[in-house]
């Protein structure tokens, strides 16, 4: 038993004994109250793997169960560190536990000890949470009806720390690693309570159906024994159910060390109103692939629930916020993303715009004129000014100005329309192209009626697929060499450097630099030089047309600026900068335009920055993710092929005979 290993500097109390010490036995007692509320609540039975913030929150949690059950709880043992006299493990057991003592037999009071051996054994552990290490569910007596008096609310748990700790963000998080949900799927059916739903237009929990109850405790208990960086977050109402739910996998987390520099938050199912409400956080990784960076089950569009999320997926990446946030339009989400981000540049995903053009303009008269009149001015627009002309002309010319939706897109313009966010880094996400689109993650997973039984199933094969498509992309960008198109020496120096995937992007504005006929100097300022590249394009009707593209170029600052912003919109240099620099001689790319993002060997070059330079020498979960994330590293390279293998399974053996080493020599 895990019990009896103890360190030098523990000592235990109680140990074996069946008096339970003062201060936790006054938590078990009854109050005067009346029963349970009229409806019942499914409590999840214990398991070994359960995680719980604090001893308050597994204490309280088998408390409920037990209430639940029809049996009264009872702490058998408590461990206490010596000089701290920090707790440090327990267990927690049925009251008909054990036999009285011999002295106390002739005592009038009625035997009530079966020996009953139902218990949960648990320990405070490196993360600082408390997990169960042991359970045992059988009981060896019938069970009381499930109409007990009610249980004391906890004084110093984790409601009271929600309370009095407003000032740190990531507080008014409840972390459980335990789930008490409400069985029906329905709230409390108080009249308090229904008045808080009429006053919402949206649930203040989770719609789950049973079967979903225990889908979703099956997911994350496995995940969790299974998964050594799992991580997961809920929120849970006053009354023990589950409002919202966050969690992340371990590649996923690693992946956000990476890919968070800009990121696509996925509310379609949920504001949709498919059969399950779930979000996701999205980034594209080095091969122009979308990433999972966290998934989320939100009870409803509420600013509180999405906050909540923001926080629980910034605690999740170690506080770091994204550089660019991409979202649908919802002004719900607006405020809570200026809360949780307000660093962060928040755009509207220009894709899902478009894609509600139809529904929103199509029972207009001149709908198919409109529609080609707001293409032209969303996607054609170099300047503000050339927009702002185009969006009056169609208001003015088709009489849509009293339009509600044409209106409030026009307000919003600064966060959607490409010609407004130049400055705006979208690392490959801004569809700004027509055609172009930002897909949902789980888009060929998810339909409207899937169950969230059927989903949960559904993700691990979606993640392992795009786990294989990244793996199989990492190998064809190290094992082959693009075949050249051109002589053009930015097409050979970007070949050796970039994946297989970006390069091909790449190397298509390089072939395109031969439909820009004709580059001229237009003004000169000091060291800027502002040129003028005309194109040959296809216009409407597959007409060919002539347009004109400036250029700002600086030779001493090695700086070259397109008008049409191709560099921040999509990572890599358009064929008119690619002009210029040529017309200049220049031969090669300047470095500040050749991201790391998308070179070949980006993750064995970037060590992810989670202030490995600055760790808390008393914060061993901070040592776990550390040497999580390096670990993985060394995996990522490691199934390159059978040589790596070999070499990344000896790096392990030797690393852990060396931590071995430096425990032998403590002893």
């Amino acid at each position: 038993m895990e019990e009896a290993s103890l360190k030098n500097d523990q000592t235990p109390i109680s140990q074996g004994s069946d008096i339970p010490q003062e201060r936790e036995s006054e938590r078990t007692g009854l109050d005067g109250q009346n029963g349970v509320p009229p409806e019942r609540k499914e409590f999840v039975a214990p398991a070994v793997g359960m995680e719980f913030e604090s001893y308050d929150d597994a204490y309280n949690y088998y408390i409920c169960y037990a209430k639940d059950a029809g049996f009264r709880v009872r702490v058998k043992n408590s461990w206490f560190k010596r000089n701290s006299r920090e707790k440090y493990g327990a267990v927690l057991c049925c009251s008909s536990q054990g036999f009285k003592r011999i002295k106390d037999v002739n005592h009038i009071r009625k035997e009530t000890r079966t020996g009953c051996p139902a218990m949960i054994r648990m320990r405070l552990v490196d993360s600082k949470r408390w997990r169960v290490l042991e359970v045992t569910l059988e009981h060896n007596h019938s069970l009381g009806a499930k109409i007990y008096k009610s249980i004391k609310k906890m004084g110093t748990g984790a409601r009271r720390k929600l309370q009095s700790n407003a000032d740190a963000d990531v507080r008014t998080i409840k972390l459980y690693r335990a789930l008490v949900i409400d069985a029906g799927g329905h709230g409390n059916s108080n009249s308090s309570a229904r008045e808080i739903t009429n006053l919402s237009d949206h649930p203040n929990q989770l719609n789950l159906k049973k079967s979903d109850t225990q889908a979703i405790y099956n997911y994350l208990c496995r995940m969790q024994l299974t998964n050594p960086n799992f991580f997961y977050l809920m929120d849970l109402s006053d009354e023990g159910q589950v409002k919202n739910v966050f969690w992340a996998d371990a590649r996923s987390r690693a992946a956000g060390g990476y890919f968070d520099d800009a990121i696509f938050f996925d509310n379609t199912y949920l504001s949709n109103k498919y059969e399950i409400p779930l979000v996701a956080f999205v980034g594209i990784n080095h091969h122009g692939q979308l990433v999972l960076l966290g998934c989320g089950l939100l009870a409803g569009e509420t600013t509180e629930s999405y906050i909540w999320l923001l926080k629980a997926w910034m605690t999740c990446m170690s506080d770091r916020s994204p550089q660019t946030i991409i979202t649908d339009r919802c002004k719900v989400l607006q405020s809570a993303i200026a809360e949780v981000f307000p660093r962060s540049l928040h755009r509207f995903g220009l894709s899902h715009i478009m894609r509600k053009v139809p529904e929103k303009l199509g029972g207009l008269r001149n709908y198919d004129t409109i529609r080609k009149a707001l293409t032209k001015a969303v996607y054609e627009a170099l300047k503000p000014f050339d927009f702002e002309a185009a969006w009056g002309f169609m208001i003015q010319h088709f009489g849509v100005s009293d339009h509600e939706w044409l209106q409030s897109l026009y307000e919003d313009r600064a966060r959607w329309a490409p010609v407004y966010l130049k400055d705006t880094f979208f690392s490959g996400m801004a569809s700004v192209r027509p055609g172009e689109t930002l897909n949902a993650f789980f888009d060929r997973y998810v339909h409207k009626q899937t169950p969230l039984k059927e989903f949960l199933d559904k993700y691990e094969l979606a993640l392992q697929k795009k786990h294989k498509e990244e793996a199989n992309a990492d190998m064809e960008s190290r094992n082959s060499s693009p075949t050249l198109k051109t002589r053009c020496s930015f097409e050979l120096q970007l070949s050796k450097v970039y994946t297989r995937e970006i390069f091909k992007k790449f190397q298509f504005e390089v072939e395109e630099m031969y439909s820009c006929f004709s580059t001229t100097q237009l003004h000169i300022d000091g060291p800027i030089v502002i040129f003028l590249v005309k194109e040959r394009v296809l216009g409407e009707g597959n007409r060919r047309e002539i347009r004109d593209y400036e250029v700002l170029y600086n030779r001493a600052a090695a700086e070259v600026r397109c008008i049409c912003s191709c560099f921040n919109f999509n990572g890599y240099l358009c064929r008119h900068a690619l002009c210029v620099l040529n017309f200049n001689g220049v031969e090669e790319i300047p470095s500040k335009y050749i991201l790391s993002r998308w070179k070949k060997d980006y993750k064995r070059l970037h060590i992810p920055d989670h202030g490995s330079g600055n760790v808390d020498v008393t914060d061993r979960v901070q040592w776990f993710s550390q040497l999580y994330r390096s670990a993985l590293q060394v995996v990522e390279e490691g199934v390159i092929s059978l040589d790596h293998y070999k070499v990344a399974l000896q790096a392990f053996e030797e690393s852990l005979n060396r931590v071995h080493d430096v425990e032998e020599k403590r002893e």
